[in-house]
């Protein structure tokens, strides 16, 4: 890792992604779909209205799945608290006067869109190149190169408060963000299911409004619930019959191919849709460059990508080809791919259960996925 970009230990793995990113010259963001793949730029239906196969290892043919993503903010425009002081991830005190113009940033766009959804939406100035939500096209962008923080973009915008993790880079720009007077809060890099909730009610402490924090964060985890619960009624019970599934992450025109394991989050979403995480069987751990080994060892039925990656592959069929390894496993054989959009599927901020909901239907009614 490069001496510039040397974030605490506790955002390594949002970092490496960060990196990866960044390095390989691609954004997160943009459009959905696949030419290769046979997904649609529909949203899909709700688990709940579509009638799920019988058997799970019986569909073939690489699925697009795209979240029906919808705007929703708890308040309009609540008061704000402030001044404010806050103990950071760092553990830094940091005391807020003014929320009014603020930056949320990180690798995935969850923060900004946390902001958004709290009712504060009017008080981000600039975005990530992940935050790709609907009315934040025309705020001036933060980060180039993929994810390299730009001081000079963060300085000119005049933010009185910014909200971000070590998934960012360099970390000597939040550094000099700092020594600039701009008071800047680290909150928890680490994206899973078990940290929704206080990654929310972080995000609404820093900006004076706990109330709407408790309210969004209880909201989310409602949601999430709920889609967990239609899940496990769909996904078989028994967990040998689960489709045994790996998360890779690659990057085709940089030779860049990675498997992301136990503690990368995607571990938290195989868990979530009712598959079998791979990763643990076979000791996983972290984000590891992929080898032929490890995909002998995993032998997944089912592959899920951001589709980017699929895209940066030459779709399903590069892929394939890129991989020999990867076309011998039954995931190959049968071409059972599902991606989603690289600014969605990693995030675990407010959009949670509709990623959890398109990802179900994509693998247990994949035929309802057009």
């Amino acid at each position: 890792m490069p001496a510039a970009l040397r974030p605490p230990a506790l955002g390594v793995l949002a970092a490496l992604l960060a990196l990866l990113l960044g390095a390989c010259g691609i954004s997160a963001g943009g459009g959905h779909g696949s030419d290769d793949a046979e997904g649609s730029t529909s949203a899909a239906p709700p688990l709940a209205d579509v009638e799920p196969i019988a058997d799970v290892r019986s569909w073939e043919g690489e699925k697009i799945a795209v979240p029906r993503d919808e705007l929703d903010p708890v308040a309009e425009n609540p008061a704000q608290d402030l001044p404010a002081t806050v103990t950071d991830s760092q553990g830094t005190r940091v005391k807020i006067t003014d929320a009014s113009r603020v930056l949320a940033l990180d690798v995935y766009g969850t923060l900004s869109r946390t902001v958004h959804e709290l009712g504060l939406g009017d008080t981000l100035i600039g975005r990530d190149v992940s935050t790709q939500f609907a009315g934040t096209e025309d705020l001036p962008l933060v980060t180039q190169n993929g994810h390299d923080l730009n001081a000079e973009a963060i300085l000119g915008l005049d933010p009185t408060l910014i909200i971000t993790d070590t998934s960012l880079g360099p970390w000597d720009v939040v550094l000099q963000m700092r020594d600039a007077g701009i008071p800047v809060v680290v909150v928890d890099s680490h994206r899973g299911l078990d940290n929704v909730v206080s990654l929310t009610n972080e995000v609404a402490a820093a900006l004076g409004v706990p109330a709407e924090g408790k309210k969004l964060a209880e909201r989310i985890q409602a949601e999430v619930d709920a889609i967990v619960e239609q899940i496990a009624a769909v996904a078989p019970a028994d967990q040998g019959q689960r489709l045994r599934t790996v998360f890779l992450y690659v990057r085709g025109q940089s030779g860049v191919y990675y498997m992301f394991g136990e503690g990368s989050g995607a571990d938290s979403l195989i868990d979530a849709i009712g598959a079998y995480d791979v990763a643990e069987e076979i000791g996983w751990n972290g984000m590891k460059p992929l080898t032929d080994e490890g995909l002998i060892a995993a032998q997944p039925d089912l592959v899920l990508m951001m589709s980017k990656g699929l895209d940066s592959a030459g779709g399903v069929d590069g892929l394939l080809e890129r991989l020999p390894a990867l076309a011998e496993t039954p995931a190959g054989q049968h071409r059972r791919f599902v991606a989603m959009e690289d600014s969605e599927i990693l995030g675990f901020g407010p959009a949670t259960a509709s990623v959890l909901d398109a990802l179900a239907v994509a693998v247990y009614a994949p035929d309802a996925i057009k």
